[in-house]
């Protein structure tokens, strides 16, 4: 069935078959074999998510979200016991290697649909903090905010780190470079007054941090994914490890200050024996771009929140408990996309736009006058 559904679309949308997931099986199994490719190519709209790399959590994630908006065409209506997607329409999860490299795609026109996080696509689109000095991404558009993402701080289990203050001297993987997870990494360390330059900082791709933990050619490694994550729950079974908590004032200050962090925290026996471990949380938001039909923007979002879907997403990660919808459109820092808008403020879940002035840019100035506790370099975006 792969092979027939390929060759249908390849002509149209030659990307997808080279990144198929097993998601495009999840969204059009239940298409009947029956259907000729020509009529299947005029009935279906096909969208392309951008889900990150596979021990992430946001790439399970981008399955579930393809399972619940797609609805091909001969399938059965939602309530008649089919799918409750968009008519027509099939999403096709696709690994990818990080959230700016999801925004940059979007940004470009290279896929329609995007995980990434709050933080780092609000930096994106006012082309602040982490995109200092980049052309901002203003063409993008949030759909949800999902779920919330844990920053881990992870280091073996006889290490000396105790607290983020301790990584002073140490090296540190930070995620890729110029990733999601080095931009949030810097700005914690920049919180708690540890400079750049006192830190070895290694930038080490997802499938490569892990093993440099378990070789001991880092003290410590920056992860930002919900609990719990594939490639850490694989690394625990294999290396005892330990997390660092990011707690106290500080981080109560950053969730403050940045509307897209909260405090969280990782549940007890996550990976292995450790207690609760209190952390820094960002959303983990669905990103398009402002040329998305608004139609097919409500019926995405208001597919992800039927009562059917939200089960889905309950049942397929414990992630997926932690959905709400009452956070899906508020305090996100990048404009929710026309269409969808309309959704969120009919089920009161956003406020019309003449209720919501626009809110200034958060700069790091902003950060510094507010608490000494949170000693930032005069440009976040640049060691100190």
């Amino acid at each position: 069935m792969r092979h027939f559904f390929a060759g249908c679309f390849q002509a149209r949308y030659a990307a997808i078959p080279k990144t198929l997931s097993w998601a495009f099986f999840i969204g059009v199994v239940v298409a009947p074999a029956i259907l000729s490719c020509e009529s299947y190519a005029q009935d279906t709209k096909v969208v392309r998510i951008g889900a990150g790399p596979t021990g992430a959590t946001d790439f399970p994630f981008g399955g579930l979200i393809a399972n619940a908006i797609s609805n091909p065409p001969g399938t059965r209506d939602c309530d008649r016991g089919g799918n409750c997607g968009v008519p027509g329409l099939i999403a096709v999860a696709q690994t990818t290697v990080d959230p700016v490299e999801n925004l940059k795609a979007i940004s470009r026109g290279d896929m329609e649909l995007a995980l990434s996080q709050a933080d780092v696509a609000a930096w994106a689109y006012r082309g602040t903090a982490a995109f200092q000095g980049q052309e901002p991404l203003d063409n993008l558009r949030i759909l949800a905010r999902l779920y919330p993402e844990n920053v881990h701080l992870v280091v073996r289990k006889d290490s000396p780190i105790k607290s983020v203050m301790n990584l002073k001297g140490k090296t540190v993987a930070m995620g890729a470079k110029s990733s999601g997870t080095e931009a949030t990494a810097k700005l914690i360390l920049s919180a708690y007054g540890v400079k750049w330059n006192s830190v070895r900082m290694r930038s080490l791709a997802l499938t490569e941090v892990t093993e440099a933990l378990a070789n001991k050619t880092i003290d410590a490694f920056f992860m930002v994914s919900g609990a719990p994550v594939l490639s850490l729950e694989d690394l625990s079974a294999r290396v005892p490890i330990s997390l660092v908590p990011i707690d106290g004032p500080t981080a109560q200050k950053l969730a403050q200050i940045f509307p897209f962090y909260t405090r969280g925290t990782i549940p007890a026996g996550t990976y292995g024996d450790h207690p609760d471990i209190a952390t820094v949380d960002v959303g983990s938001v669905l990103v398009t771009s402002d040329t998305m039909n608004p139609e097919l923007g409500y019926g995405i979002v208001r597919a992800i929140w039927h009562e059917r879907n939200v089960s889905l997403f309950r049942a397929g990660h414990p992630r997926g408990k932690l959905m709400d919808s009452s956070l899906a459109a508020r305090d996100i820092g990048v404009p929710v996309l026309v269409g969808a808008d309309r959704y969120y403020i009919e089920n009161e879940l956003m406020d019309p736009p003449s209720m919501m002035p626009e809110p200034p840019p958060v700069k790091e100035s902003r950060l510094r006058s507010q608490s000494r506790a949170l000693p930032m370099p005069s440009n976040i975006d640049s060691p100190s």
